[in-house]
């Protein structure tokens, strides 16, 4: 920028505030889940661990449902990340 010019300030809306919101409940919701669930009795029973042995053998890893817990924790970061920067609604004029 040339030196003297200012840029115009963000104007955030009503719906930036509205997504940020349900990315964060999003989040939040599906970053618990995928953090809990593989570690509970109701992992076993689906479709995929009962099609056959072998993908009983791959569903019931301790690899995979580290992965899908790791995937959970990321969602998580995300969510707490988005809820930290909240504060650019507030900081800006309206």
């Amino acid at each position: 920028m040339a030196a003297g010019v200012e840029s115009a300030p963000v104007r955030y809306r009503w719906y930036h505030k509205l997504l940020s919101f349900v990315v964060i409940v999003a989040c939040l919701e599906l970053g618990l889940f995928l953090t809990l669930f593989p570690w509970t009795r109701y992992w076993d029973d689906n479709f995929f661990s009962s099609f056959s042995e072998a993908w009983r053998h791959i569903w019931s890893n301790a690899y995979l449902r580290g992965a899908v817990s790791g995937l959970g924790l990321l969602n998580l970061y995300i969510c707490f990340a988005e809820i930290l920067r909240l504060g650019r609604f507030w900081s800006h004029p309206r």
